[in-house]
C-alpha cells in the first residue's frame, strides 16, 4: 500500500510538473501575441482598412470618373493616331507616354502625358476625338488609397512599416492559434463558438479568440498574397523566383534574347511575373517608325485582353511594350515590339509563367478581389472586417484586464521553457530577414531593459 501511495505521489509531481511547463509556455507565447498586438495590429487596421476600400476600386472609380469613362458609340472610331493628335493639340508641349483604347464600345481613350516632369491621363471621345477631361495622376483617389495601403504614404520608410506588420500579423496568427488551441477534450464553446452566457469576462475573451480563429486563414492569404509587392522580402523573392531556374521560357523570344539590362518594370506597369523581364531593342536600320494604329492592328492580332495599355517608346532603341491587367490572372499578357518593323520581340503570358509565377498572379488577383468578381470581393471584404474587428477586440480586452497601473504584459519565462517556440520565431525570422531583426531588438528590449530594470519590470509585467 505504501509502494501505491509512493507511486500515486510521484505521478501527481510529474503531472504538477508538466501542468507548470505547459502554463509556462503558455504564457510565453501569450507574452510575444501581446508584444506583437500592441507593435502592429494599428497597422493591420489600417490595412485591412484600406484594403477593403481599394477592394471595390472598379465600381468607385466607375462612379467617380463616370463623365470621363462613358461616352456614346457611334458608327465608327477615330484611328488611335488622330485621337492622339487631338492631345497635342491640346497640350502641344506634352510628351505622350501612353495609350489605353477603350476596352468597350461605350469606353473613352485614355492617352498618357507627361508635362513639367508631371504625369495626367487625357480622354478622349474615340468617336469626336474630343477631350472628355484631363486628370492629374497623383490626383487619382483610388491611387491614394492604394499609396496608404502599400507605404502608409511614406516612401520607402513605409513599405518597409508595412511589410514588418504584415510579416508579424503571421507572428499574432501562430501565436494565436497556439493560445486558441484548446485545453479541453470535446469542447466547442469558447473554440468554434462564443460563449454568450458565461458572463461578460468569458465573453470578451470570446469575442476575440473566436472570430480570430475563422478569420486567420484568409488572413494569412491576403498576407502571403500581399508580400510579392513588398520593397524588400517581395523584391529578393522575385529576384530567386527569377533566378532560380532556366530564367524565362525560350518561347517568348522570337529573336535572339536581348542584351538589355533594363527590366520591364522600370519602363512600364506590368504584371509581376513580367517585372523583371529583360526589354528588347528596336533594330534601326533607318527605318521609319511605325504608327500606333499598326502596334492596336497588332495587339488585336496576338489577342491580347481589351484593358491592355500601350507604353510608346521616346528612344531610338526603344520599343513598343503592352501590357494588360486584366481581371483574371489568366489573361495577362506582356509583349514587347519593334518600333519599327513590328516585330513582336516577346510575347510573356500567363502559360509561360513557372508553376510560382502563375501561384503569385493568381494570389495578386485573388488578393484584389478580381478574380471571381463581386464574389470575390465580398469574401475579401469579411476577411478584411474580420481582421478589423479581431484587432479592437483584441485592444478592448487588453484594455478590460489590464492592471490599473502597469501595461499587464505576461510575465517572461526562461529560454528552456521557450525553446521550441523560439525554434518556431527563429524559422519566421530566417524566411522573413526583418521580422528576425525585429524579433532580436524585441528580445533585446525585453531582456535588456525591461527584465533588468525592476520598475520598468513592474510596469510591463502582469
Amino acid at each position: 500500500m505504501e509502494i501505491v501511495r509512493e507511486d500515486n505521489v510521484i505521478s501527481a509531481q510529474g503531472n504538477a510538473k508538466k501542468q507548470r511547463a505547459e502554463n509556462l509556455l503558455y504564457r510565453a507565447v501569450w507574452r510575444w501575441h501581446f508584444y506583437a498586438g500592441i507593435l502592429f495590429a494599428p497597422f493591420l487596421v489600417i490595412l485591412a482598412v484600406t484594403g477593403s476600400v481599394y477592394l471595390f476600386k472598379p465600381q468607385i472609380e466607375q462612379v467617380l470618373y463616370q463623365s470621363y469613362y462613358e461616352v456614346t458609340p457611334k458608327d465608327e472610331k477615330l484611328a488611335p493616331s488622330q485621337q492622339i493628335e487631338e492631345a497635342k493639340k491640346l497640350y502641344p508641349d506634352a510628351l505622350v507616354t501612353t495609350y489605353r483604347p477603350g476596352e468597350t464600345a461605350n469606353r473613352s481613350s485614355e492617352i498618357g502625358i507627361l508635362s513639367h516632369d508631371e504625369g495626367f491621363t487625357v480622354f478622349i471621345n474615340p468617336y469626336t476625338g474630343k477631350s472628355i477631361g484631363i486628370l492629374k495622376d497623383k490626383d487619382r483617389i483610388m491611387d491614394k488609397i492604394e499609396e496608404i495601403h502599400g507605404e502608409l504614404m511614406a516612401g520607402t520608410l513605409g513599405d518597409r512599416i508595412v511589410e514588418l506588420a504584415s510579416c508579424w500579423a503571421i507572428v499574432l496568427s501562430v501565436t494565436g492559434l497556439f493560445l486558441w488551441i484548446p485545453r479541453k477534450e470535446n469542447r466547442i464553446a469558447g473554440v468554434l463558438l462564443p460563449r454568450f452566457s458565461k458572463g461578460r469576462k468569458i465573453l470578451r475573451r470570446d469575442l476575440h479568440v473566436v472570430p480570430a480563429f475563422w478569420v486567420t486563414t484568409g488572413m494569412l492569404f491576403l498576407i502571403f498574397s500581399g508580400l510579392p509587392w513588398s520593397g524588400f522580402w517581395g523584391e529578393n523573392f522575385q529576384s530567386l523566383t527569377t533566378n532560380s531556374g532556366a530564367g524565362y521560357p525560350p518561347s517568348i523570344w522570337t529573336g535572339n534574347t536581348p542584351t538589355s539590362t533594363v527590366k520591364t518594370k522600370d519602363i512600364a506597369d506590368v504584371p509581376w511575373a513580367a517585372e523583371n523581364l529583360k526589354v528588347p531593342k528596336s533594330d534601326v536600320n533607318g527605318l521609319v517608325p511605325l504608327s500606333i494604329n499598326n502596334v492596336v492592328d497588332i495587339a488585336n492580332r496576338e489577342g491580347m485582353h481589351p484593358s491592355y495599355k500601350i507604353i510608346i517608346p521616346n528612344e531610338k532603341k526603344g520599343v513598343y511594350t503592352l501590357s494588360a491587367f486584366p481581371p483574371k490572372a489568366q489573361d495577362e499578357a506582356t509583349i514587347h515590339i519593334d518600333q519599327y518593323s513590328g516585330a513582336v520581340l516577346a510575347d510573356y503570358r500567363y502559360d509561360h509563367y513557372g508553376f510560382i509565377g502563375k501561384l503569385i498572379a493568381l494570389g495578386i488577383t485573388l488578393h484584389k478581389g478580381t478574380q471571381f468578381g463581386f464574389f470575390n470581393q465580398l469574401i475579401s471584404l469579411v476577411i478584411c472586417l474580420g481582421i478589423i474587428f479581431i484587432s479592437i477586440s483584441g485592444l478592448y480586452l487588453w484594455i478590460k484586464r489590464k492592471p490599473k497601473k502597469g501595461v499587464g504584459a505576461p510575465k517572461a519565462p526562461s529560454i528552456r521553457i521557450m525553446k521550441i517556440f523560439l525554434i518556431v520565431l527563429i524559422t519566421l525570422g530566417i524566411i522573413f530577414p526583418l521580422v528576425g531583426l525585429s524579433l532580436i531588438f524585441v528580445w533585446l528590449m525585453d531582456w535588456l531593459i525591461i527584465q533588468k530594470i525592476p520598475s520598468v519590470k513592474k510596469f510591463m509585467n502582469a
